[in-house]
């Protein structure tokens, strides 16, 4: 698939590559754009020779948000609440995608980008990279999702100070903070996240899947529920071939060579 805005092209790996591709624009991502990569990620979800994502941007930005629209002064209380959902509903896709998603954050984040660079399951960034919470520099409520994810991602006091003085942050920090995996020169972060996402893509794709949905759904779950969605993910994956590969491979000293089935 390809826009002005992405291009999103399938590797023979299984890795789907997604690039934000406005670079004279930021990357910046207006309503379209949300919608029609929340489209892509339904279908990623379930196209079998998508094994994992890879996100990035072109430039030197990685994504810094919406694009703010010139009319954006004129926008009402209901006019706003009701522009937000688009952007909810792409970060919403990205959250619940049962494949394997890396994130190559070549550049400057910001706003809703946050939410595409961490969101993801394994998170490389350029050193040096800017990172700002720009909401409330902008008189705005923290949206796309923000109020939801971070809180999930980020440790509570760090998100606060982040939110509310909306300071520039580099990767270095978000390192520190156990928020970014790994951190790479800026001309190598697409590579060392393609590295990953093609390792990933590699892996056990139904079981990866329902470990991520595991995870995520345990945090809004009781343990008797956590439990009991874990015994229903494993009788069902006993049935895939990956699994009974898994196992022969364990019984034969060999690495496993899995399908994504």
């Amino acid at each position: 698939m390809v826009n002005e805005a992405f291009t999103a092209v399938q590797q023979d790996d299984g890795v789907l590559e997604l690039t934000l591709t406005r670079a004279d624009r930021r990357n910046t991502i207006d309503l379209d754009t949300a919608a029609r990569i929340e489209e892509l990620l339904q279908e990623a979800n379930l196209d079998k020779r998508v094994r994992a994502l890879l996100i990035t941007g072109q430039g030197r930005d990685f994504c810094t948000g919406a694009e703010v629209s010139p009319n954006a002064t004129q926008m009402g209380p209901l006019d706003y609440r009701l522009a937000t959902r688009k952007m909810t509903r792409m970060t919403q896709a990205l959250w619940e995608i049962e494949k394997p998603v890396v994130s190559a954050v070549n550049g400057t984040v910001a706003g809703a980008g946050w939410m595409l660079a961490l969101l993801a399951d394994l998170v490389v960034a350029a050193q040096g990279a800017r990172w700002t919470h720009v909401f409330a520099r902008r008189g705005m409520v923290p949206h796309a999702g923000d109020t939801y994810f971070l809180p999930r991602i980020l440790p509570f006091h760090q998100l606060m100070e982040l939110a509310f003085l909306s300071e520039t942050v580099t990767s270095e920090r978000l390192h520190q903070m156990g928020v970014i995996n790994r951190l790479a020169e800026p001309d190598q972060v697409v590579a060392a996240g393609r590295e990953l996402a093609a390792r990933l893509a590699a892996g056990p794709t139904r079981s990866l899947g329902f470990a991520k949905r595991l995870y995520r759904s345990s945090l809004g779950h009781d343990m008797t529920t956590a439990f009991n969605e874990e015994f229903d993910a494993t009788a069902l994956l006993s049935t895939t071939s990956d699994r009974a590969e898994g196992m022969r491979s364990l019984v034969e000293g060999r690495p496993p060579v899995f399908i994504g089935d």
